[in-house]
């Protein structure tokens, strides 16, 4: 799903848009005893716990695309009868109102959620009506011809308020805070099915994982049967790894900053587009042979990448390299530069010790103080001369 298809589900959940049918939960405790439930038509609700609602079901759309979302693809395995996405078809079809589904929904997730405390699993049914759209990307509210039904479940941490004092208006007096158990922001949770080209992809859901390092591989495996990618940490590392196995001791500032300023320059031609920019093994291969690495060293960068990487495994431009900063790093030193200003930096062999030269270009400022770039004693000496 691209960002402005997740926007549009997002903007489902205010009171003037929304058309959610029905909202279920179920708390969970830190034995994973079921605690109690809740079934109701969502717009009974009263209207301020109904806005608390909608933060949380927002917050599980929240994220960037290939970091904290993912759309994840079902294999053809779990679309037959009894796997995770035939299992959810069933559940999405009922509108939620069959209770014995239910309660095998509830279960396999506590069966499959790892978490330390209690939390609250929350999951709606909603229809929306999708708008035609014209050329210029103006919704037109009449021209509809295709709806879209799908659940969205969110798994919510439930943690007791901090202890402390609070204002008693009718004593007019301070008192200790009485703690009680409050509902946090979502851990994890997931769309299905996906919204793609503004349409129902039963053969797809949208992951959401507050933590992108930790995406609760076995969860997910269980409870929807779709291969997880590597997360967002673990990409870079790979790329970096690739790159360093690859380029051997070829490896130098001045090849690493090509690189760098080849995938800005992608990122940069790439932003307009709806996708985020993936990188497969060709693609990867292309920035390193425009970036000046030896035929060479590229003969061996297919045995490197399937080591590394897997043969088939895409990575996302935006997880491998920052490319709003170029950083250098020494154990005791850390300078960041601008990445379309990387030619203010050089490597030079001064006295025989390799050096990083950075050229002054425009003010200085050190330590909150503009300085003149050259002043010192020798320079003041010269200045009384």
């Amino acid at each position: 799903m691209t960002k402005q298809e997740i926007s549009e589900i997002k903007k489902l959940f205010t009171p003037k848009n929304c058309s959610i049918t029905r909202i279920c939960g179920c708390y969970v405790d830190g034995e994973k005893n079921k605690k109690t439930e809740l079934k109701q038509a969502f717009l009974a609700l009263p209207e301020e716990e109904m806005f608390k609602y909608f933060e949380l079901l927002r917050k599980t759309l929240s994220g960037t695309p290939g970091k904290n979302l993912m759309t994840l693809e079902f294999p053809l395995k779990s679309e037959e009868e009894g796997g995770p996405q035939e299992f959810l078809l069933r559940l999405r079809d009922s509108k939620l109102k069959d209770d014995e589904l239910l309660e095998e929904f509830y279960d396999k997730i506590i069966s499959n959620y790892e978490f330390v405390g209690n939390y609250l699993i929350l999951v709606i049914h909603d229809v929306y009506d999708i708008p035609g759209r014209t050329s210029d990307g103006i919704d037109m509210e009449d021209a509809s011809d295709e709806i879209y039904e799908y659940l969205l479940t969110c798994i919510c941490p439930v943690e007791l308020s901090k202890p402390g004092l609070s204002y008693d208006a009718a004593e007019n007096t301070f008192r200790n805070r009485v703690r009680d158990w409050v509902v946090g922001l979502p851990e994890c949770g997931f769309l299905f099915p996906a919204f793609t080209d503004r349409s129902c992809d039963l053969h797809s859901t949208l992951y959401y994982s507050k933590d992108p390092e930790d995406l609760k591989d076995n969860f997910v495996d269980e409870l929807l049967g779709c291969p997880l990618p590597l997360s967002a940490g673990d990409q870079m590392e790979t790329f970096q790894t690739l790159i360093e196995e690859t380029l051997g001791e070829e490896c130098g500032i001045e090849m690493v900053k090509s690189i760098h300023d080849k995938l800005t320059e992608m990122a940069e031609e790439h932003k307009e587009e709806p996708q985020p920019l993936v990188l497969a093994k060709n693609e990867v291969r292309s920035i390193l042979a425009d970036s000046g690495v030896s035929d060479e060293k590229l003969e061996t960068f297919d045995k490197h990448y399937d080591e590394t990487a897997g043969e088939t495994t895409s990575l996302l431009a935006s997880n491998v390299m920052n490319t709003r900063t170029f950083e250098v790093k020494t154990p005791d030193v850390v300078i960041k530069i601008s990445p379309d200003r990387t030619d203010l930096i050089e490597t030079r062999s001064i006295d025989g010790l390799e050096c990083l030269v950075i050229r002054l270009d425009g003010g200085v400022v050190v330590n909150g103080i503009t300085v003149r770039p050259g002043a010192g004693p020798e320079e003041e000496a010269k200045d009384s001369e």
